[in-house]
């Protein structure tokens, strides 16, 4: 199941202030564009992002480190011409879900991503509100004529999250404006499902909003280290599988899985980084169905946890060590293959390999010991 993350970036948000348009503006070090589209690019339910933006501003959009493998799109006259923009953008290879999202709210959890896209299992919508808890009053010139019953009154927020289809026609039938996705998917018949928003998922509108929202961002380095360790035995075969690439040798290894010793550890340290225990704790070696089973599955399993807890995965370093098979020829594939698993670039993986002087059982030939170490930062 494919999920698209469209960001509306088309507006220029002049209540904001300042000399650029709010989205371009500088937060903690980077673009309040940037910060949105990093929480996305993170988060592990999303497959593909599309970036609306002014047509003034496509040179400064591609120009943003962040917007590497990102589909720009020009948006349109008002946020539901941009988000048609966007959907349209997706149409040749629909995905089976879409996440619109507004890039002026770049504190954005990948915690709260999850939950729409994990919420869109069961309801064609889903977006996060926050229920108004402050009396409400109706005003006239500056003095209070009236009360307002809170009861049933929530504050929208962004991800809202659809069925793709159902949203690109509902968008498709609407002629009228309208406030956000949810009333357009409403008026089209679909049921939204309301999720708990988080007051830290701030949209920024005023010039305060970018003091707090500095705040919020630059107070998110949360950062774990985990360890793993695993070995496996040499038994009878003709290659073993490392980091994900088959690699020709005289013997095979010997495990209730692929024996994939490398990606064992990477798995684990992703684990332990979590505090989540091993491989062995979410995949028991006693239940029958992970018998000879791809190691790739525990891996994105680990991959996946992560972005449900908030974290990225910012580098992975994998040490092997064996006599033989010679690692060094196969080291860039099994780097490219572990990239693409752990869904980082391939310059953040290290996959490298060192013998034990022929000291021990990996000295002796009679297996293969991996260490790996992964480094998880809150996004």
């Amino acid at each position: 199941m494919r999920t698209a993350a469209i960001i509306v970036a088309a507006g220029r948000g002049v209540r904001a202030g300042g000399p650029l348009p709010k989205q371009w503006q500088t937060i903690a070090g980077r673009s309040v564009a940037g910060w949105t589209l990093r929480a996305f690019e993170n988060a592990p339910d999303i497959d593909e992002i599309v970036l609306v933006v002014h047509e003034d501003d496509m040179t400064r959009a591609r120009s943003l480190p962040e917007a590497e493998g990102v589909m720009l799109v020009v948006g349109g006259a008002d946020r539901a011409a941009s988000v048609r923009a966007g959907l349209e953008a997706l149409a040749p290879t629909p995905p089976d879900r879409v996440l619109i999202h507004d890039v002026a709210r770049p504190c954005v959890r990948q915690t709260l991503i999850a939950e729409v896209c994990r919420a869109l299992k069961s309801a064609p919508g889903a977006a996060p509100a926050l229920a108004v808890s402050d009396a409400l009053w109706t005003g006239t010139e500056g003095f209070v004529t009236g009360a307002q019953s809170r009861d049933g009154l929530f504050r929208a927020q962004t991800p809202q999250g659809f069925h793709y289809v159902a949203i690109r026609d509902a968008h498709a039938a609407r002629k009228t404006p309208a406030a956000d996705d949810v009333e357009i998917a409403r008026a089209a018949g679909l049921q939204v499902a309301i999720l708990p928003g988080s007051d830290d998922n701030l949209k920024i509108t005023t010039p305060g909003d970018f003091v707090r929202a500095e705040k919020l961002l630059a107070g998110q380095m949360d950062i774990r280290l985990g360890n793993g360790f695993d070995v496996h035995r040499f038994g009878a075969g003709d290659h073993v599988t490392l980091c994900g690439v088959q690699v020709p040798h005289d013997r095979g290894l010997l495990g209730h899985s692929d024996a994939d010793v490398g990606m064992h550890a990477v798995t684990d340290a992703i684990y332990g980084a979590l505090a989540m225990g091993d491989i062995g704790r979410h995949f028991p070696p006693s239940d029958e169905q992970w018998k000879g089973a791809d190691s790739a599955i525990f891996l994105r399993h680990a991959v996946h946890l992560a972005g449900e807890h908030g974290f990225a995965i910012a580098n992975v370093d994998c040490t092997l060590i064996c006599e033989r098979p010679k690692i060094g020829p196969h080291a860039p594939t099994m780097q490219t293959a572990m990239a693409d698993l752990l869904r980082i670039e391939a310059s953040r993986v290290s996959v490298k390999a060192t013998t034990s002087e022929q000291l021990g059982f990996t000295g002796r030939e009679e297996g293969i010991a991996a260490l790996a170490t992964a480094t998880l930062v809150k996004t």
